[in-house]
């Protein structure tokens, strides 16, 4: 922001520009426009930060965010607790609940292994993981992790170490998108659409 803008406004737009998927250009319109809210609106959205960060903590099975000791998932019995699907972040559980035929249950690793960005196998909730799989009648686990190096890395770290205790343990299938033009697709999205095709 320009010289001429108030230093507070600067340093709201700077704290914006922090937060994921948000540039400077954006968090400059944010900041203007939490300068035009009124005093009681300005107060509301901080009162909701700071409420969410002071009482939503991670459910003590899944690690998913939540306010209550265990979250709506881990708690309900109708859920298959046999079966636990793996994910990266708290968000990518919205993702298969919105699909509505995942009945399992979950574990959020808040991270992949990457030993360049100092991110070992002891900075995620692995240890978690494998407390529920020596307490719980786990079945299978379902490695849910981007394809990506690191999820690729993280799921076949995770893989080996859950196989001599003889869990199933699968990956999600990975290809083509439904819609989309194979003129379009990269090899490696070719190579994995051939590799997890299914006979009809």
């Amino acid at each position: 922001m320009a010289n001429s803008t108030a230093l507070p406004l600067v340093l709201l737009a700077e704290h914006f520009a922090r937060l994921p998927g948000i540039g400077m250009k954006s968090a400059q319109r944010l900041a203007y426009h939490v300068m035009s809210m009124t005093d009681e609106e300005a107060q509301s959205f901080a009162d909701a930060i700071i409420c969410a960060h002071s009482t939503v903590k991670c459910c003590k099975e899944c690690q998913n965010l939540t306010e209550n000791e265990l979250c709506p998932i881990c708690s309900d019995d109708m859920r298959d607790h046999g079966v636990i699907c793996v994910v990266e972040t708290p968000k990518d559980i919205s993702a298969f609940e919105r699909t509505n035929e995942y009945k399992g249950v979950y574990h959020v690793l808040h991270g992949l292994i990457s030993p360049l960005d100092g991110i070992t196998p002891d900075k995620i909730r692995l240890k978690e993981l494998l407390a529920r799989i020596s307490a719980d009648d786990v079945k299978e686990v379902i490695m849910a992790t981007n394809p990506t190096v690191e999820g690729e890395a993280t799921a076949m770290y995770i893989s080996k170490l859950l196989k001599p205790l003889g869990v199933k343990v699968t990956r999600l299938a990975f290809g083509l998108p439904i819609g989309g033009s194979l003129e379009f697709a990269d090899e490696v999205t070719l190579f994995k659409a051939l590799e997890n095709r299914n006979e009809i």
